[in-house]
């Protein structure tokens, strides 16, 4: 297991595409650039009170979800295209293959969410607080995850481009698998993160407040880190080569 702890810089989701890896500058070599994950930009409109009832390939469009209980909904493959999810428990909700489209969900609570094959695109996940969440085999374009905890995250063979995830804890994080794309975590607290056969282009990884990593760091060839976690990273890297290192 391979793990560096810091402390974070002041973020503003601008930091995660600050220049540099380690080595770079002191020594006149060019300097690798991480590209800025595209951010999710959402102007709900006045939405329409949500009045019970969710079922499976349904159409939510423009409504408003307060304070409602949804746990153990069935809702897979419905459609929410424009919605507000604001305070809600989801525990067991079953929501896999479903489509959550220029949407925020914010202080959202449960364990056992099934997303499965979801699709996100342009959507914000504000201070939820969530566990066992099942995104494996997912879509995620233009998300920010922004405060909260979540724990045991699966996106194992998900796809993930232009994510962001800011200021939360991100306890046993699965991304084994997965493709990242312009993925950044300013901010985070990282916990036993399994990158295991993940591919990964430009993700950044510098900004992070604690970097744990449990399996798979011979895959952080696309990323970028500070030279502080590559010290901390090196014994982890001679593992994964082979390389024994002799008094």
């Amino acid at each position: 297991m391979a793990r560096t702890t810091r402390t974070a810089r002041t973020t503003s989701g601008g930091t995660a595409g600050a220049t540099g890896t380690a080595g770079a500058g002191s020594t006149g070599r060019a300097r690798r650039t991480a590209t800025v994950p595209r951010r999710p930009e959402i102007q709900l409109p006045e939405l329409r009170p949500y009045d019970g009832g969710l079922s499976p390939d349904g159409d939510y469009d423009g409504t408003g979800f307060e304070d409602a209980d949804l746990s153990g909904s069935d809702a897979s493959g419905a459609r929410f295209l424009e919605c507000g999810i604001r305070n809600c428990r989801l525990d067991e909700a079953r929501w896999e293959r479903a489509r959550l489209l220029d949407s925020v969900l914010d202080g959202v609570t449960g364990a056992g969410v099934d997303l499965a094959g979801a699709e996100l695109r342009d959507v914000e996940l504000l201070d939820a607080r969530l566990g066992g969440v099942q995104v494996h085999g997912s879509s995620l374009s233009r998300v920010l995850v922004r405060g909260g905890k979540i724990d045991f995250l699966n996106l194992r063979q998900s796809r993930l481009m232009d994510v962001t995830f800011e200021n939360c804890v991100l306890v046993e994080p699965d991304f084994g698998g997965a493709t990242l794309e312009r993925v950044a975590f300013p901010g985070c607290v990282l916990r036993g993160v399994d990158f295991t056969g993940a591919a990964l282009t430009e993700v950044d990884l510098r900004d992070a407040a604690e970097l744990d990593i449990a399996a798979g760091v011979g895959q952080l060839g696309g990323a970028v880190v500070s030279p502080a976690q590559l010290m901390d990273l090196a014994p982890a890297f001679a593992a994964e080569l082979g390389v024994r290192v002799g008094g």
